[in-house]
């Protein structure tokens, strides 16, 4: 059984602004050419919202995914161009913004059921199609 590979991106126009995320979720790996695409999501989040707010937005639009698509218990690896999201939902930084704390709890809960599941930091330019997803759901609006 292959891994559930997930990329998810956030973004606010305007920091705060109009906010969207976007998730592209594979089985297997799809950088070294053995995923297989299962499901893209854009999701437009509203106004006055920040990037960080949309980002951990884009990781409880995944999890829901995940879990419509039947995949609970399965390990899964996020990817993500947000060292803040990555750092804070594994542990290893604090969470200081007070708006972001129940986003953290939210993801951290609804994670119990993907057990092993991980978090990697990616680079921006590795993380195009769930960037390209978030514009178009700015755009749409």
């Amino acid at each position: 059984m292959q891994e559930i590979i997930i990329y998810t991106d956030g973004g606010a126009r305007g920091n705060p602004g109009p906010a969207a995320s976007g998730i592209v979720v594979y089985e297997g790996d799809p950088s070294t050419g053995s995923g297989h695409l299962l499901s893209q999501v854009k999701k437009y989040l509203g106004d006055g919202l920040t990037n960080n707010w949309a980002e951990y937005e884009a990781v409880l639009l995944a999890l829901a995914e995940v879990k419509r698509l039947g995949l609970a218990g399965r390990a899964i690896e996020f990817r993500a161009d947000s060292k803040l999201v990555v750092e804070q939902i594994s542990g290893n930084w604090k969470v200081k913004e007070p708006s972001l704390k129940p986003k953290v709890a939210e993801a951290r809960a609804l994670l119990a059921d993907f057990p092993g599941s991980r978090f990697v930091y990616i680079p921006r330019e590795e993380n195009k199609e769930a960037d390209r997803l978030v514009n178009e759901a700015l755009d749409e609006r």
